[in-house]
Order: C-alpha cells, then sequence, then structure tokens
C-alpha cells in the first residue's frame, strides 16, 4: 500500500491552504505545504509527493488577473517539474484561485499550440463577488478521479471571477465533471443557483485522464455534516459532508497504486 503524500502549494495571498490540508489529511494523507518560491528554489521537490493541491485563495491580489501571476511562475519557473509530475501519474487539484491557475498555466485545459489560452474564468456576471452555497451534479461519463461514486455535491462558492469562458470548440472538448444546477438537479439555470454566468453552467473541468481536476466550487469547507448551513434541521445527518469524498477518492485511488 502506497504512503501517501499530498503538497499543498501556497503563494502570497493564498488563504484555503489549512482547511484544504485538513481535508487531505482527515482523508488518510500526509500533507506539506510549500510556498511557490521554496519549489522554484528546490527546498522542496515536487517530485516527493503524489498529489498537488493548489487551493483557494488570492494569490498575489488577484493583480492582473485572477491567479494570473502565480500562473506565470509556475509556468516559467516550474514549468518542466510540473510537466514531470503530471507524465509519472501525479494527482492534481485547483480549486477556486486553484482553477484559475491551472487555466492561466496552460495545464488544464492545455493551450493551443500557438501557446495561447483557450479557456479562462473571468468575471462574474453579478459583477461583485460571491459567497453562497451551490448545488452541483457530477457528470457520470467524466474520467476524473476524484468524483468517482459522487452523483451530486452541496458545497459553497466564494470567487469574484468564476466565469468559465471559451469559443464553441473550446466547449465541446472541454470534460466537464461539475456543473450548477438547481436544488431538483435541473440544468441550464440562472443567477443565484449558476453564480458568475459560467458558460454551459460549468463549475469544473478535468483532463482526458481523469487525474487533473479543477473546480470553482470549495469541496473543503464542506467535509464534515455539521458545516451544512441546516445541519441541525437534517433529519438523517450523513457521517460525512458532501466534498469529503473527492478527498477520499485521491487518497484510496493512490493507495491502490
Amino acid at each position: 500500500m502506497a504512503r501517501v503524500k499530498t503538497l499543498i502549494l501556497r503563494a502570497p495571498g493564498t488563504n484555503c491552504n489549512v482547511e484544504t490540508a485538513f481535508a487531505f489529511e482527515q482523508a488518510g494523507s500526509e500533507t506539506a505545504m510549500a510556498h511557490v518560491n521554496e519549489l522554484i528554489r528546490h527546498e522542496k521537490k515536487l517530485s516527493d509527493y503524489q498529489i498537488l493541491s493548489i487551493p483557494g485563495g488570492f494569490s498575489y491580489g488577484d493583480d492582473i488577473a485572477a491567479g494570473k501571476v502565480q500562473a506565470n511562475e509556475m509556468r516559467l519557473r516550474l514549468g518542466d517539474d510540473l510537466q514531470r509530475f503530471i507524465e509519472k501519474g501525479g494527482l492534481v487539484i485547483g480549486i477556486c484561485n486553484g482553477f484559475q491557475v491551472l487555466a492561466k498555466t496552460g495545464i488544464l485545459p492545455r493551450f493551443a499550440p500557438d501557446g495561447s489560452q483557450l479557456m479562462t474564468l473571468t468575471n462574474n456576471d453579478s459583477g461583485k463577488f460571491e459567497c453562497r452555497w451551490v448545488h452541483l451534479k457530477v457528470n457520470p461519463k467524466s474520467p476524473c478521479i476524484f468524483t468517482k461514486g459522487i452523483e451530486r455535491m452541496y458545497v459553497p462558492v466564494a470567487h469574484g471571477e468564476g466565469k468559465v469562458v471559451a469559443d464553441p470548440a473550446t466547449l465541446r472538448k472541454l470534460n466537464v465533471v461539475v456543473t450548477y444546477t438547481d436544488a431538483q438537479g435541473n440544468d441550464n439555470v440562472g443567477y443565484p443557483e449558476n453564480p458568475n454566468g459560467a458558460m454551459n453552467g460549468i463549475a469544473g473541468i478535468c483532463d482526458d485522464s481523469g487525474r487533473i481536476f479543477a473546480l470553482m466550487p470549495h469541496p473543503e469547507r464542506h467535509i464534515r455534516f455539521t458545516q451544512h448551513p441546516q445541519w441541525t434541521r437534517l433529519s438523517k445527518p450523513p457521517q460525512h459532508g458532501d466534498g469529503f469524498k473527492v478527498f477520499t477518492n485521491a487518497v484510496e485511488w493512490v493507495k491502490a497504486l
């Protein structure tokens, strides 16, 4: 059985690293946190871990655009290390700001052959920061390792730039993992169920292998049922919160290697 080790990558302005580390620890993984500069200076090695998590927050104050500065640092100064990590079968999850970073790094989705970015996350249609709970439906045909066995989730969002935007050809090619729905699971919902106006209601995507997953909502903020906003009214409280299986799926997958 593999010993599971997760690296939580942070930068100035990251603020969800502790919750993300806790979620992975509760799922059975050892965790370590590393500032992006520690990897650049080779004080810590990405190759020592099987899972890389890029948590939420406002890296570098979201200057220029959300996640852009951290994405440039990772692409230009850690690109080879990241590519080797992915090629060797590592798991990657980007949550909220982490999704923005992965998109602007060209990891998910990959840049076009000419180096242009095919998809981005831009300002919410509401024109304001959205902090609310949302319903998600998991695509049963998705290869995503992190969402195996999950049908629906109820988790919070907290972002100002979460709208998935891409041209029609790119949208058709995306491996959509989770979409925003209403409480009954209906698609094609408007605001506030779709909190940012994302095209096709997209809340999260993965790569073809299912090993790289990025989503705007925060599964690490609902790993205990007591984190549910109405937990005292639940007639049959579940053992865990809806987001917990995202982390146990990753850990169990590594253990099975």
